[in-house]
């Protein structure tokens, strides 16, 4: 398995939970869409040649935000990396992904 976090504004986090969910990730056992979310301030300065979707550039910006974290069998990855961009609303949208074990005691 492989984890995503995702940055994006609070307004399009619904919309990026039920694109990589269809996507596939967030299947845990008998449920689908599963994710974690956490509010925050993401900040960021428009350089030369940006075409920002907010602020200007040059200009500090500050933005409030989610951090989405879901995870999803590895084989996923790119339908899920591009399910979340397809409807993220940055051209560069912060993202990560990494794997993960979730095996409990005992499994192999």
């Amino acid at each position: 398995m492989d984890c995503l976090v995702i940055y994006v504004p609070a307004a399009d986090a619904d919309a990026v939970r039920r694109a990589i969910g269809d996507a596939g990730a967030g299947r845990l056992g008998n449920y689908s869409h599963c994710s974690f979310s956490t509010a925050g301030t993401g900040r960021f300065t428009p350089l030369p040649g940006a075409v920002p979707a907010v602020g200007a550039v040059g200009t500090p910006e500050e933005v409030a935000e989610v951090r989405i974290e879901a995870i999803y069998p590895r084989d996923r990855r790119d339908a899920v990396v591009a399910a979340a961009l397809a409807v993220h609303p940055y051209a560069t949208p912060a993202f990560m992904t990494f794997p993960v074990d979730i095996a409990g005691p005992g499994d192999p």
